[in-house]
């Protein structure tokens, strides 16, 4: 009996393939929306990554720039009112409304420095919308993966009893392949889960420092804007 048993183990394909092709259409289910659910959150980290590194970059070659002494007026012209940069998008909201606060006589409308505030903070809020686009998919895989797996395991689980009984044998030969099966749901779950988590706060942290950079120059420039608005 034990020679038979070794012989069926033997028989079985326990590869990852092998498992996953004799699960059950559920299970299969449940396999492919964390493969899925995996591929989608790398696509989204190494995005982000790249976009993060390539606004710091950005962020610091416009520094350079500010403040590098030039008139503020020469650095507008030279990037325009549509800028590609996310730190010349906040720069050119504060000229342009700056220049729309002269009246033709050459004295300044009330309330000007307020309303470049809000233009720089609406560009600021754009921005963070923009670096934080995707991070909500982590968060949501992160969070729902492990319970898909485990979904996919408790089913697998079932139909390996169900097996069991309807053979009416608890050979090893017999139980193991159902709950392989099963476990392999749990694996993916956590193979899609924490790489998802892991880089969720990490990318939210990252974020949170561009974005305060952001809010930093904005606070920086309008102090500028003050001073001459003051003399």
């Amino acid at each position: 009996m034990e020679a038979e048993t070794l012989a069926l183990a033997q028989e079985i394909d326990f590869s990852m393939w092998g498992l996953f092709a004799r699960a059950t259409f559920i299970v299969k289910l449940v396999m492919l929306m964390l493969i899925g659910a995996s591929v989608w959150s790398w696509g989204i980290i190494i995005q982000k990554l790249i976009n993060y590194r390539a606004a710091r970059r950005e962020a610091q070659v416009f520094d350079e720039a500010f403040w590098s002494g030039n008139p503020l007026d020469e650095l507008f012209e030279q990037i325009g009112t549509q800028p590609d940069g996310s730190s010349e998008k906040i720069f050119a909201s504060g000229m342009i409304e700056w220049r729309r606060s002269h009246r033709t006589d050459g004295g300044l409308i009330a309330g000007a420095t307020a309303r470049i505030d809000r233009s720089m903070d609406v560009a600021i809020a754009k921005e963070a919308e923009a670096l934080q686009k995707g991070l909500p998919i982590l968060a949501t895989v992160g969070s729902t993966a492990p319970f898909i797996g485990l979904f996919g395991t408790v089913w697998g689980i079932m139909n390996a009893f169900i097996e069991i009984a309807e053979q009416q044998n608890t050979n090893l030969a017999v139980v193991a392949p159902g709950i392989a099966e099963a476990l392999l749901a749990t694996g993916l779950g956590l193979l899609a889960a924490i790489p998802a988590v892991i880089f969720y706060n990490k990318l939210s942290a990252d974020s949170d420092r561009i974005v305060g950079g952001y809010e930093a120059f904005a606070d920086e420039f309008a102090t500028i804007l003050s001073r001459q608005l003051d003399s």
